[in-house]
């Protein structure tokens, strides 16, 4: 199974500290450099490292394997740990030989432009230290609603599927050399979802029936990301995956407004806990919810529930709010 896009991507994130990383289709997956030196490569969704003995020496214990068939033995890092992950790219990159003119071509011709993360350029929205009142300016997103439970529900792998494929193809339109006017490096910012049900003023705590629930997901686009990019990522979607249903997702420009939000840490199913806290928090600011039919309760997840431990998933929980009479 060759690897997703958006794992390369999330991958290239976490290594950035370590210097300039780029990647290069490699026989259907895809190999990563370092300021141009060539010291991984991902296949089949994990991330493989070259074997040097100072990367022995800081992961001693580090499991091993081989990208296909045949290939040479490499570390198996855990792509999760940011800090060690930087490091090991480091002591590797310093390890590995010098290619003493192709090399320096490689580097001279590396995009050097800083990325755009939201996450950190816009921390006060991304990443709550404790709770905290917000205003939530207008923003671009790619949105497709639906209903039932996440977890088993095939409308919402679909959505999944929608919302990271018009993502995708709007971030690497330059490759293509269709770049949207104003285009800029960006990391695609995390999944967001808008939850409800039925019964009004719901606040996160999860029904007993998840197949009650009522959804939108959606993920934030660019400034640069008008109708026209929408209408051309769609129809370039649908080229590529012709059996999806692409009328399903819509652009959206929203302005969430006056909120109050509060970082989870550790499986969905414990978020009372953090709401309780939210809660609190607002009694002693004198604030109070404030759900209505266009204001929802709100999640913004950090981190994959694929490939990180329950207790490890990172969630904003944001509700709506105004100042109590």
């Amino acid at each position: 199974m060759a690897s997703s896009m958006s794992y390369v991507e999330f991958v290239m994130e976490q290594l950035a500290g370590a210097g300039t990383i780029t990647c290069r289709r490699m026989f259907g997956e895809y190999g990563l450099y370092c300021d141009g030196k060539y010291f991984a490569c991902v296949c089949n969704d994990r991330l493989l490292v070259k074997i040097t003995a100072p990367g022995e020496a800081l992961l001693p214990d580090c499991p091993r394997g081989v990208p296909y068939e045949g290939g040479g033995e490499m570390l198996l890092p855990d792509a999760e740990d940011r800090e060690t992950l930087t490091e090991l790219a480091r002591v590797t990159c310093a390890a590995l030989p010098e290619k003493k003119k192709k090399a320096a071509r490689v580097k001279a011709a590396a995009d050097t432009r800083d990325k755009i993360d939201y996450k950190k350029t816009e921390k006060h929205l991304y990443l709550p230290r404790t709770p905290a009142i917000v205003e939530v300016p207008e923003m671009v997103f790619f949105a497709v609603d639906g209903q039932g439970d996440p977890n088993i529900s095939p409308d919402y792998a679909a959505a999944m599927e929608l919302l990271y494929g018009m993502s995708f193809t709007v971030k690497m339109s330059r490759m293509g050399g269709e770049a949207p006017a104003g285009y800029f490096e960006y990391v695609v910012p995390p999944l967001e979802g808008l939850w409800w049900t039925d019964e009004p003023g719901f606040d996160g705590r999860a029904p007993a029936d998840k197949s009650a629930f009522r959804w939108t997901s959606l993920i934030r686009q660019p400034p640069f990301v008008d109708e026209a990019v929408f209408a051309w990522a769609r129809a370039r979607l649908a080229e590529k995956k012709p059996d999806l249903d692409v009328s399903r997702v819509r652009f959206w420009r929203w302005r969430e407004g006056l909120c109050a939000h509060v970082l989870h840490v550790g499986p969905y199913d414990t978020e009372s806990a953090s709401i309780d806290r939210l809660e609190a928090f607002l009694q002693g600011e004198g604030y109070e919810a404030d759900f209505s039919g266009e204001r929802r309760h709100h999640e913004i997840y950090l981190g994959d529930p694929r490939r990180t431990a329950p207790e490890k998933l990172r969630t904003v929980i944001r509700h709506p709010v105004r100042k109590r009479a």
